[in-house]
């Protein structure tokens, strides 16, 4: 089932998250959902918080870059209560754009490579190390389970020259292509 996406403005993007249990209800059925709503909104990565839950829960799919890169090609995992636990390497201002803030795309540093524990899918535990591309995708969407958007990443000046543009997406005047909630509808 296609979720709406909460976009900028909406107080759950600003809720730190929460760890799921083992018994979680139907989370087959919202992985699922997840994975939808990103595709539909021609995503690679969603987080809880973007369809409203304030669960510890991320998505991604790097597929569409395979043809920049073919080791994306089926590139497709889900983390489950995930602590980014080390953070090191080259930092890099790279674009970055996300589905809860539409039409706004600016150059965010990231660390180049993580160290992270989750649960997968199965909820079985993993330590495990990225880097590069991969390494930024999850921090953006690790971002969002710990309340923080890409544009909080923004120099103060850099952030005044959207601030109309996050204006507009608060009050809902903004254009998407896939199904949204918004603050306020125009």
């Amino acid at each position: 089932m296609i979720l709406p996406i909460y976009l900028y403005g909406q107080p759950i993007l600003r809720k730190k998250t929460k760890d799921i249990s083992p018994d979680y209800p139907d989370l087959k059925i919202l992985l699922d959902n997840m994975f939808e709503t990103m595709y539909k909104a021609d995503g690679v990565g969603l987080a809880a918080p973007q369809i409203g839950r304030e669960d510890r829960i991320l998505v991604i799919d790097l597929s569409p870059y395979a043809k920049d890169d073919p080791s994306f090609m089926g590139y497709k995992k889900v983390f489950i209560n995930a602590r980014i636990i080390e953070r090191d390497g080259e930092e890099a201002n790279v674009e970055e754009g996300c589905l809860s803030v539409p039409g706004i795309h600016e150059n965010v540093p990231r660390k180049n490579r993580i160290r992270i524990q989750y649960l997968d899918e199965n909820l079985h535990p993993r330590d495990e190390v990225y880097e590069g591309f991969r390494a930024r995708v999850i921090q953006h969407e690790y971002d969002h389970l710990e309340g923080i958007v890409f544009v909080d990443h923004l120099l103060g000046i850099r952030k005044q020259m959207i601030r109309s543009k996050l204006n507009k997406i608060i009050k809902g005047e903004v254009n998407c292509s896939y199904k949204v909630k918004a603050v306020s509808k125009k």
